[in-house]
């Protein structure tokens, strides 16, 4: 079902146009989404090093969030943007890997968190501050999703080399 539709999406007019000139717009593409995901892995970065208590303690968890988060959330849109036209110009590269779904539900997982996370500081901002940023499971789970996106990155890396994962994956080696 996704080979079929992999398939057909190839043969539409933004795919061929990209096809077409894939010697500069895919590169350019990708060139971009890394950018996207710069932005992201650092706000991340940054709001996680807040969380653990390792930098930014001259600002609260709230003030780091609201520095960071616009970062985050226009990168994760870079991200969005960039990636549909990547798969809209490769969609047999993209849809049929393992590594590309992997990455998706990663990506997915991270988003909701993050969600949680910004909806639970808003109602609790005074709590976060006082005593949630101190709990070991907090800490465990600001380490555990930093560490999701670093998955996120490297599965992004291997989608180009997706028959490693052997039968999990329908790609076969180039």
């Amino acid at each position: 079902m996704v080979k079929q539709f992999a398939e057909w999406l190839s043969t539409t007019s933004p795919s061929i146009f990209i096809q077409n000139h894939n010697g500069w717009v895919i590169p350019t593409i990708q060139s971009i989404h890394i950018i996207g995901i710069a932005a992201v892995f650092g706000s991340v970065f940054m709001i996680y090093l807040r969380m653990l208590g390792w930098a930014g303690l001259d600002q609260t968890l709230r003030q780091t969030t609201s520095r960071f988060g616009p970062w985050l959330t226009g990168g994760l849109w870079l991200m969005l943007v960039t990636g549909l036209l990547m798969v809209i110009g490769e969609p047999v590269r993209e849809l049929v890997t393992f590594s590309f779904w992997l990455k998706m539900l990663l990506v997915a997982v991270s988003t909701v968190v993050a969600t949680i996370f910004q909806i639970s500081l808003r109602k609790n901002e005074r709590r976060w501050e006082e005593v949630l940023v101190k709990r070991r499971s907090i800490q465990g789970m600001a380490i555990l999703t930093f560490l999701i996106w670093v998955g996120i990155i490297i599965l992004g890396r291997l989608i180009a080399y997706d028959h490693i994962w052997g039968s999990w994956s329908p790609a076969t080696k180039a």
